[in-house]
């Protein structure tokens, strides 16, 4: 009965982490709009930050709470799942993903980066308070470096203001208490789900916190394929992963010294930088193939392997 009564709260507090989310960044990008902030700008910073909030949120949650090693874990599992899993299955459903724009101007090499960076800060197994700031600088290089590309769009495309009214901004904060309180709940629901079960919090962080969190990016990216914009998938997948990789990881390490574990850097680790190289490769020609999409599915099914290999 207990891990029955623990699961259905997991399951329900990831719905309400989710959800609260979405109400959090719709809000959001209503009120920049009424500002007259760009579309481009919150796109590229609201709706992408929001695609990482459920993340950033239960990484938070997981320092104050004892389990850092959760961390890491959502970190790298989210990785995965957005390229191998959202990606995989887009490219599937859509038969074959164009591109319109050369992501390896500065998206790309932005990511391998970020994900060799990881790799490299978490050799030692520990991460140190210089590099949850470097991590930090990181996003902020990336996002000024992206206006600057763009200056030039945005001044000849004046924003039109929108009004809203307090109902936007009540939903603004109503969002941002529930996504707290959804992360508070999941992070509890792992504990005691890990305790009963004998497994490494860390085990669950990568497999349903992972998945759960990418929920999102799976809906948003099969519902584009279907209409024929699949390549709104390559950007989501970018946009979140540079996000997790600078954003999740640096942030919750202000609040308490991030637990990593061996399991990370030996396999899982690995897998997420041999994910992010094939990932650059298969999009060099400026498209993901049907069978392109396969093969990303075969590593989520080695991937989910290891999981299971882990958690016995």
């Amino acid at each position: 009965m207990d891990v029955v009564l623990y699961f259905g709260l997991f399951v329900v507090s990831l719905i309400v982490l989710l959800r609260a989310s979405g109400w959090f960044v719709d809000a959001a990008e209503r009120i920049g709009l009424s500002l007259g902030i760009s579309s481009f700008i919150i796109g590229l910073t609201i709706v992408a930050f929001g695609t990482s909030l459920p993340e950033l949120a239960t990484s938070i949650a997981a320092v104050f709470s004892g389990d850092s090693e959760i961390v890491v874990g959502n970190v790298v599992g989210s990785n995965i799942t957005n390229i191998a899993l959202v990606l995989g299955l887009s490219a599937i459903v859509a038969n074959r993903i164009e591109l319109e724009y050369n992501i390896w101007h500065i998206d790309m090499p932005y990511l391998w980066g970020s994900a060799f960076l990881l790799w490299f800060a978490l050799r030692d197994l520990d991460f140190s308070l210089f590099e949850g700031i470097l991590f930090l600088f990181g996003i902020f290089v990336f996002l000024g470096y992206s206006f600057k590309a763009d200056s030039e769009t945005e001044k000849k495309e004046p924003v039109a203001r929108e009004s809203v009214g307090w109902k936007t901004y009540a939903m603004l904060v109503i969002g941002g208490g529930l996504v707290w309180l959804g992360a508070d709940y999941t992070i509890f629901a792992i504990q005691k789900l890990s305790a009963i079960a004998g497994v490494n919090p860390e085990v669950i962080a990568l497999s349903a916190v992972a998945l759960g969190t990418s929920l999102p990016e799976v809906i948003v990216s099969l519902n584009a394929a279907r209409r024929g914009k699949a390549a709104i998938a390559v950007g989501n997948v970018l946009g979140s992963n540079i996000f997790n990789t600078y954003v999740v990881m640096s942030i919750p390490s202000f609040f308490g010294k991030l637990e990593i574990t061996s399991d990370i850097n030996e396999v899982f680790l690995p897998l997420m930088v041999a994910m992010t190289i094939l990932f650059g490769i298969m999009a060099n020609n400026k498209k993901i193939t049907r069978w392109e999409g396969v093969a990303l599915i075969m590593f989520y099914a080695y991937f989910a392997s290891e999981l299971f290999k882990s958690a016995a």
